[in-house]
């Protein structure tokens, strides 16, 4: 099956819509694991994960990567098939409902990773970036800013690509794998302080 790198179809957003699903990718966007292996990290029931699991993998979001017998089974253990982008034409096509449960499961694994990180230090780094800024656009602002960003995205993904190459070469990489985060938003202001402001 070949990797997906954007979504193009509102029946494969749709599938994204469970919170359960979008967490199971985030874990399998970083390594190998098995339900299990999920159940226990994410604190969810091993069938529900189980089925999810499969879900992902019908619709070619998740892919079986090898099994191990434990105990009389097989334990299976799946990886993310590359990272997903949805097209602006498969969001525009989804339910309301469908893009509000999207919305709430990225804000609420943002929100707990970048209240981990402030707890552990993750912003003591000279070099670490918090930044927000307000701004008023017309439509065609609006969408150069939405293009600026999905391009630094991109480019991200390189950087972090780039870096894997090296910390995994031979001889050793001198430096240390850091774990990074790059969470990056433009949304209308609608209901804050900035949206009664203009």
């Amino acid at each position: 099956m070949m990797p997906i790198s954007e979504i193009d179809d509102p029946e494969l957003v749709k599938a994204l819509a469970h919170p359960l699903r979008v967490s199971i990718l985030r874990v399998l966007e970083s390594r190998t694991a098995s339900p299990n292996e999920l159940a226990n990290e994410l604190g969810a029931p091993l069938p529900n994960v189980s089925y999810h699991v499969r879900a992902l993998a019908r619709v070619g979001l998740a892919e079986l990567v090898s099994t191990t017998p434990r105990r009389g089974a097989v334990e299976h253990y799946y990886r993310a098939v590359g990272r997903v982008r949805v097209s602006n034409r498969a969001w525009a096509d989804v339910p309301s409902i469908v893009k509000a449960g999207l919305v709430d499961a990225a804000l609420t694994q943002i929100g707990e990773t970048v209240t981990a990180a402030a707890v552990e230090g993750g912003f003591e780094r000279s070099d670490a970036v918090l930044a927000r800024h307000s701004v008023t656009l017309d439509d065609e602002g609006f969408q150069a800013l939405s293009r600026e960003a999905l391009a630094f995205v991109d480019r991200a993904r390189e950087i972090a690509e780039e870096s894997e190459r090296r910390l995994s070469a031979s001889p050793p990489h001198d430096g240390a794998a850091i774990p990074g985060c790059v969470a990056l938003m433009i949304f209308e202001a609608l209901g804050t302080p900035e949206a009664t402001n203009t």
